[in-house]
């Protein structure tokens, strides 16, 4: 019986609205490793209530826990031990965007 790897592989996600501007800008393309598990300052993705967000890990010192956004017009959501599970850590962002189907004389979007 073979086991299936493909839950560890690395992953491409694109960010959609500016939360996270300016560390990931909008549109910006992240590699997420797959992972249960992060350090508090994470970037992740993580479902909570079965919604998925894109957002910084934080752990206080209490042993709350919460996800903020980089950008400040973006409240803070708590987390519970039983509402959440982190998805992905981000491992790598690139901020080039190619039209293939463009004329561009080679030179990549930015």
């Amino acid at each position: 019986m073979s086991q299936d790897c493909s839950y560890n592989e690395l992953y491409p996600l694109q960010v959609l609205d500016d939360s996270m501007e300016p560390e990931f800008p909008e549109k910006c393309v992240l590699v997420i490793e797959p992972s249960q598990v992060c350090a508090s300052g994470a970037y992740v993705i993580v479902s909570v209530d079965g919604e998925r967000w894109f957002r910084q890990f934080i752990r206080e010192d209490d042993g709350s826990e919460r996800l903020i956004a980089v950008n400040d017009n973006y409240p803070a959501i708590g987390l519970k031990q039983d509402n959440y599970q982190i998805e992905g850590v981000i491992i790598q962002r690139n901020r080039k965007h190619y039209k293939p189907y463009e004329p561009n004389n080679g030179e990549p979007l930015q």
